[in-house]
């Protein structure tokens, strides 16, 4: 079968792995949930199980999707997060720039982190007048540095340091949760009272970067305590935005192969993150507009129509990582059922399954007992009217360790995919 006759809907469902759960009577949110939908598509198809980076690392998004799409990275090569998501909201990052992640948080009067997200639904209005805020009053002890602060979604905001000095991305991270590796940010096992960690220089030219990061940390901190912002909010009993935690540091562009390029298809996304945005960006992959994060039946509707245009259409549904992280197994488990009812019915009635084939997949596996990512296998479907169809009848986990795919490395999941379908077509 010739790659031009390939269509293909690629979803991950972000964080959609998971372990047992005392809530779920000792389940998994997959296996509690009803699934009908999915449960068809395994009937016409075969599971395996995907680690997506790496034995022992439990990665973030950024990464982890990379991985997903085919693109595998040793820790040095990585540009790391900040730069992914500054070119995803569109910011005028440069070699030489410094670009983080962060999230806004909530401390106590102790210094002790009560919320690492700040009740993670914040204000657009709030998000933006406090960063503007920011801009307008962080001096830098170098008088030369200046600082962009963009508020994406939710808690989240993207940090970008311009010096006349080069600065460099090998720094430690502020955010106690994660650890930087060479750029790749790796969730650490954390308990109570967690507090700001100083930022520090991982080799000598990073020096003059962690003193800014240090510099933003300690004033912002002070300027958001008085904040006109911070007196609503707590006059509204929301949580306040003490401080803003930073990971993920990078400082050079990234230069990749072109996904269509890669495999010899036109590849096109559906995504709403900053973080997947920038991914699409780097990889100059067609992205089309399919309403808000919760839309799944917007979504839906789109895929099918790009199999007209496109050999594959890559999805990225978010809301299962959220319940993860805030430990709500059984939320999870509605979420993916809504999922299900709401994106995956429409999309098959939608398309043509003797044409289309469906993989299904997650980018990690965020359990909820852990409330943060894990290195866990996460399911594999590939589902398609002439898939050799194995025995497994639901995607679960433990399905899937059962499935005639086997276990495969996050890299080699479409090139696997692919495969299948040239195969069995």
């Amino acid at each position: 079968m010739d790659l031009s006759d390939i269509r293909m809907i690629y979803v991950l469902l972000d964080g959609v792995g998971d372990l047992p759960h005392p809530d779920l009577d000792g389940m998994t949110p997959l296996e509690a949930a009803s699934t009908p939908n999915l449960d068809q598509l395994c009937k016409n198809g075969a599971l395996g199980q995907v680690i997506s980076v790496g034995r022992g690392i439990a990665p973030e998004s950024d990464i982890a999707v990379f991985n997903m799409l085919g693109y595998k990275f040793s820790h040095s090569d990585y540009v790391g997060r900040g730069v992914i998501e500054s070119i995803g909201v569109g910011l005028d990052f440069q070699n030489g720039h410094l670009a983080l992640r962060g999230n806004f948080a909530t401390m106590d009067d102790s210094g002790i982190i009560t919320d690492r997200r700040a009740g993670r639904t914040i204000d657009r209005e709030d998000a933006i007048s406090i960063s503007k805020e920011l801009e307008e009053k962080i001096q830098f002890s170098d008088g030369a540095s200046s600082i962009m602060v963009a508020p994406t979604i939710g808690h989240r905001v993207t940090v970008v340091l311009r010096s006349d000095k080069q600065l460099s991305g090998k720094v430690t991270n502020t955010d106690p949760a994660y650890s930087n590796i060479g750029g790749m940010g790796i969730a650490k096992a954390v308990g109570d009272g967690l507090q700001i960690e100083r930022c520090q220089p991982m080799i000598p030219e990073a020096t003059h970067s962690a003193l800014l990061i240090n510099e933003f940390t300690e004033q912002s901190t002070c300027i958001m305590k008085n904040s006109s912002v911070n007196a609503r909010r707590h006059q509204s009993s929301q949580k306040i935005l003490s401080c803003i935690l930073l990971r993920d540091a990078g400082s050079r562009y990234p230069v990749l192969v072109p996904i269509d390029k890669k495999y010899s298809m036109s590849f096109s996304c559906i995504v709403d993150m900053p973080v997947e945005l920038g991914i699409a960006k780097v990889l100059k992959m067609k992205t089309f507009e399919a309403g808000d994060i919760t839309d799944y039946t917007k979504k839906a509707q789109v895929a099918a129509e790009a199999m007209q245009t496109q050999n594959a259409n890559y999805v990225h549904i978010k809301g299962p990582d959220e319940y993860g992280h805030d430990g709500d197994a059984k939320g999870k488990a509605r979420n993916i059922q809504d999922i299900d009812r709401n994106f995956f019915g429409p999309l098959l009635d939608i398309i043509d399954t003797e044409r289309v084939a469906v993989v299904v997949s997650a980018d990690h596996a965020t359990p909820c007992i852990n409330k943060a990512h894990s290195d866990d296998p996460v399911p594999l479907l590939v589902s398609g009217i002439n898939t050799k169809a194995d025995s497994t009848s639901r995607m679960t986990e433990a399905y899937a360790r059962q499935g005639r795919i086997g276990l495969l490395e996050g890299s080699q999941v479409l090139s696997t995919a692919i495969d299948i379908i040239r195969a069995e077509k």
